[in-house]
């Protein structure tokens, strides 16, 4: 009687190595360029981020029934409000970390972008009158 081994002859594992070979290389468009994502999600967390900031000034300064441009102090750091929003060239400070983002105020003071590179930016526009303060993501540039 004959004893066979059981087990894999080197062409099957040749053609199985090629397949997988050829499902990488397929696949591998899909996931090589993530950075661009990467950047528009940090975007949009710095935004949320910038809102949560703006709205806990707000609330903190309606809480201690202070008027709209009288400044508040979150954390032991005093916070310019106008129209019960922080300003623009407080918002920054506000913000607890936006490392990875250069910071920079309008000549006129009503806004401030947290940029990534061109065209990669949050923008901070203070409020106005009635109109609440924003937080506008600009993503065309990201990828």
């Amino acid at each position: 009687m004959q004893h066979r081994t059981a087990g894999f002859t080197l062409i099957e594992l040749v053609i199985v190595i090629v397949i997988l070979g050829i499902l990488a290389a397929a696949a591998l468009p899909r996931f090589s360029d993530l950075s661009g994502d990467a950047r528009i999600a940090a975007l949009n967390g710095l935004a949320g981020s910038v809102r949560s900031a703006g709205a806990l000034a707000k609330a903190t300064q309606v809480a201690k029934g202070l008027a709209s441009n009288i400044d508040v102090s979150l954390e032991g750091v005093t916070i310019s409000m106008v129209y019960s929003y922080p300003t623009a060239e407080s918002i920054s400070s506000a913000l607890g970390d936006f490392s990875g983002f250069s910071v920079s105020t309008s000549g006129l003071g009503n806004y401030t972008d947290f940029t990534l590179r061109s065209n990669c930016y949050v923008r901070y526009s203070e409020a106005v009158g009635t109109t609440a303060a924003t937080a506008a993501v600009t993503s065309t540039g990201c990828s």
